[in-house]
């Protein structure tokens, strides 16, 4: 967990002529979120895409199906996403919260020039694309 920002970096530092794309959870994300410092003062191109339900998903998930009704540690305050971005030099971020707004939001993503970053704010129950929390 943590893994895909830094690794994203990695390889837009390395393949700067291709089209860099990380999908991260909030709590994937909020491991290492300042590695995007790094892709602005390099000026690559990468999209993140910071799938926010509010929680470490993984974990919760484990926590319903072995220990049903004790749930802990797992919810997330996250910041700003956004804002968080800008801060660290996004040449563009925004949040998304339909499906209906994501294709418009991705080719603006995609017409950055430097880093982007899109927050798809999801429902907290889905946790992952077959899995719903009760």
């Amino acid at each position: 967990m943590g893994y895909g920002v830094p690794a994203a970096v990695a390889a837009a530092l390395r393949y700067r002529d291709r089209e860099v794309l990380c999908v991260a959870g909030d709590g994937c994300f909020l491991m290492y979120p300042q590695e995007l410092a790094t892709a602005a003062a390099h000026n690559v191109r990468l999209i993140t895409i910071v799938v926010n339900n509010g929680m470490y998903g993984t974990i919760r998930m484990h926590q319903e199906n072995r220990y049903p009704g004790r749930i802990s540690g797992t919810q997330l305050a996250g910041p700003n996403y956004v804002a968080l971005a800008n801060s660290l030099g996004a040449a563009h971020a925004e949040q998304v919260r339909t499906a209906e707004e994501f294709p418009a939001a991705f080719a603006r993503a995609r017409s950055a020039k430097g880093f982007a970053l899109i927050e798809l704010v999801t429902d907290p129950k889905q946790v992952t694309p077959v899995m719903r929390l009760k």
